[in-house]
């Protein structure tokens, strides 16, 4: 079996070295164990390290596209280049690269199709106890929506068998952690995880300015990820909150009225109908968005099965260069991409076409 070690990119020159030196190449369970580098639009010598490190594969994106594209381009072609099993890390060095055996062996032994580091953020010093809470409050949420037993949801230390990575994707722009799990868990993947162990920090958070940003961004991504797979449940709680709310200025007028001081509270009546109409339109907005979940898990099952294609057919990956070695793979980076099969066949029909 294969294992591709993936670690998204983005001017990490500095810290890429401390972090391929603690990748181990031999892996129990595992023939072959690659690495996989994804270039996120980096403007300094970040791919140039990663060849001088030895790394088998790079993906180099033409500009920056954000952790969740760079994350689904290394999945892709980590598939592509025919992983069994993929790891991702962070190139900042704050994962042991030593656990990596522990965070693969439930996917190996058959336990699970994707597996989570647990950082076990209580024992994290540089954490401050504000952002502890809040991870264990966001990750106790992304269980509720998920179903899945995840302790750890915003842990970038993960690994997928083929199969959970074929079926997924990602389509936010900010982060892939929690949409990933939460997608795992409508898709009844095996999800499992693991307690591993952290190094010391290089850096500063880039995705994050702020705690406020933190907190959120998450939030929404939070809600928007579980809105697109329980529309329904999620739009009619707001209307039921939003009616039961509007009951409650109603309640105030019906009293006046039957005191005969009804005339005294007419905006008491006004407040619970705007109350109510919101709840009407959180409605409708249930329904209209489990029609929209229905059309969504079609595209899904067509995403899935283009890939299963693509797959089958051997596309090369693409934006695609070597590594530190030739892999005999073609180079599908801007002009030094190379002609696919196809593109040579139909070359070749046009140069025949031409003589003719």
């Amino acid at each position: 079996m294969k294992l591709i070690i993936q670690i998204p990119c983005l001017d990490e020159e500095l810290t890429l070295p401390a972090t391929l030196a603690d990748l181990p190449r031999e892996v129990e369970g595992f023939t072959t164990v690659e690495w996989l580098v994804i270039d996120d639009g980096s403007t300094d010598r970040t791919v140039d390290v990663a060849r001088a490190g030895g790394v088998d594969h790079i993906v180099r994106l033409t500009n920056n596209r954000g952790l969740a594209a760079g994350f689904q381009a290394g999945l892709d072609a980590a598939l592509k280049l025919g992983a069994d099993v993929i790891v991702n890390t962070d190139a900042d060095n704050q994962y042991f690269g030593g656990d990596i055996p522990k965070l693969v062996a439930p996917i190996v032994a058959g336990d699970a199709d994707m597996v989570v580091g647990d950082r076990q953020t209580d024992s994290i010093m540089h954490f401050s106890p504000l952002k502890k809470r809040l991870q264990k409050l966001g990750s106790w949420v992304v269980r509720q929506a998920s179903e899945t037993g995840v302790s750890d949801t915003t842990s970038g230390f993960r690994a997928y068998n083929r199969e959970a990575a074929i079926q997924l994707a990602v389509v936010s722009k900010f982060t892939y952690t929690l949409e990933s799990i939460i997608q795992a868990g409508k898709l009844l993947v095996a999800v499992q995880d693991v307690p591993i162990s952290t190094n010391p920090k290089t850096r500063e958070s880039r995705l994050f300015p702020s705690m406020s940003a933190y907190v959120r961004r998450n939030t929404v991504s939070i809600f928007r990820i579980y809105a697109q797979y329980e529309p329904l449940r999620v739009f009619m709680t707001l209307a039921v909150v939003l009616i039961v709310a509007a009951l409650i200025p109603w309640g105030r007028w019906f009293i006046a009225w039957v005191q005969d001081d009804g005339a005294g509270h007419v905006q008491s009546l006004i407040f619970g109908a705007v109350l109510f109409n919101a709840a009407v339109v959180m409605a409708a907005l249930g329904v209209i968005g489990d029609l929209l979940h229905g059309q969504r898990m079609m595209t899904q099952r067509v995403f899935e099965k283009v890939r299963r294609i693509e797959l089958q057919l051997e596309v090369p990956p693409s934006h695609y260069e070597p590594g530190a070695h030739p892999t005999g793979h073609p180079v599908t980076t801007g002009a030094h991409a190379a002609p696919t099969p196809g593109e040579q066949r139909q070359s070749t029909q046009e140069q025949e076409a031409i003589q003719l």
